[in-house]
């Protein structure tokens, strides 16, 4: 390599990512169970996966449409008025990108320039905060405090805002905390954006995983909103097709075109053999998805309650996703150090909460996308771990 080699100065900034850290590091451990990613350990239905080998028998490995096969494009325009009433044109307001992850960087890379403040959720999801970095704006944390249930204080985002705010971020159904906003909650965020003029990324790609008779609302169906907001969403989470890479963005057409323009340099198009799976996944009932959390339902009422049960662990029960972020502070021992000692001692992984930004700390994130039989399994470790902590 040159000696003169030296990473561009925009990566100055850039973290390695602890959810991949403890992932690495769980590796050649034999017996560990893995309660770290954001990942469904369901497989989708097998006619729904041979779509894909279907395409590839009929020849469909060329290049596709950079903005997406038309199927998937007219059906996602369905959905959208199906579940929102919302109507897209396929043509110029949808565009399919590698994941909801691609979806952000392509957002906050075509809408936000040097100096621009953007607002994210803290916690929040550990790619938002390099995405701004990169595009040059300035991070505003929003505090998602656990005495709030995790939702934003409407009094704390009015406070944030200034003449140099130009996007704010929304994610809920929340990771890293499970929180679900009340039609209220979400009226009284739209009602800002509209008088302050914020373009809204809304990253919904939970929306289908609620309980307790929650409902999503997505915010584009808010008074003026729709020509100012990005809803983000994925087949990842709904579907457990997080390996396939297929997300999709609807917007308005002035939205939607910048991230055009940059997707078409940054992958040219979503792989097409993974598009007509998540086609095929939209055409099937929907039965798939509905077992899907009402298995996550019961996962989710056990983790709570075993958590409540061990001492100095507190955790709010949460309304969404497949994530609990239980408080632990009563363990005098900061959430990097705590998740450590999971892995070393119950050969449990987990993610710390300072992860998900400086409100995370002395917090952690565990997933439940793990068998029932897992998370008992983890649960007892857990337990026995900490119990000499005591």
């Amino acid at each position: 390599m040159a000696s003169n080699f030296k990473p561009a100065e925009r990566l100055k900034r850039m973290k390695l990512s602890e959810i991949r850290r403890f992932f690495s590091l769980a590796q050649g451990m034999p017996d560990v169970i893995s309660l770290s990613l954001g990942e469904p350990d369901f497989t989708p239905p097998k006619h729904v996966l041979s779509a894909g080998w279907q395409a590839a028998k009929e020849g469909k490995t060329h290049y596709a449409p950079t903005n997406g096969i038309p199927e998937l494009l007219e059906r996602l325009a369905k959905k959208a008025y199906r579940d929102y009433g919302l109507k897209y044109d396929p043509n110029s307001e949808i565009l399919i990108t590698v994941g909801g992850t691609e979806a952000i960087f392509l957002a906050l890379m075509s809408l936000v320039n040097p100096g621009d403040e953007v607002l994210i959720p803290n916690p929040g999801f550990v790619v938002y905060e390099p995405c701004v970095l990169l595009a040059g704006g300035i991070p505003v944390y929003v505090p998602l405090l656990e005495k709030n249930g995790f939702r934003p204080s409407i009094d704390d985002v009015t406070s944030l805002i200034t003449d140099k705010s130009r996007v704010m971020i929304l994610n809920y159904p929340n990771n890293p905390t499970g929180a679900v906003l009340s039609f209220d909650e979400v009226a009284a965020l739209a009602k800002i954006a509209a008088e302050r003029d914020l373009i809204v990324i809304s990253d919904e790609v939970y929306e289908k995983i609620v309980y307790d008779n929650a409902e999503h609302y997505c915010l584009s169906t808010f008074p003026a909103m729709r020509e100012r907001t990005l809803i983000i969403n994925s087949f990842s989470k709904t579907y457990a097709m997080t390996g396939l890479r297929v997300g999709y963005v609807y917007g308005p057409r002035e939205l939607i075109f910048p991230l055009w323009l940059l997707h078409q340099y940054v992958t040219a198009c979503v792989n097409g053999l993974a598009q007509y799976v998540a086609l095929a996944a939209l055409r099937e009932p929907q039965n798939f998805v509905r077992d899907m959390v009402k298995e996550f339902d019961k996962r989710r009422r056990f983790i709570c309650k075993r958590l409540n049960e061990i001492g100095s662990f507190r955790c709010v029960t949460p309304k969404g996703a497949f994530y609990v972020f239980p408080n632990i502070k009563g363990f005098d021992m900061s959430s990097e150090k705590f998740t450590e000692l999971l892995l070393k001692e119950a050969h449990v992984t987990a993610v710390p909460g300072s992860a998900f930004g400086s409100y995370g700390e002395g917090y952690l994130r565990i997933s439940y996308a793990a068998s029932f039989e897992q998370l008992e399994e983890a649960l007892n470790r857990i337990e026995k771990t900490v119990g000499h902590l005591r």
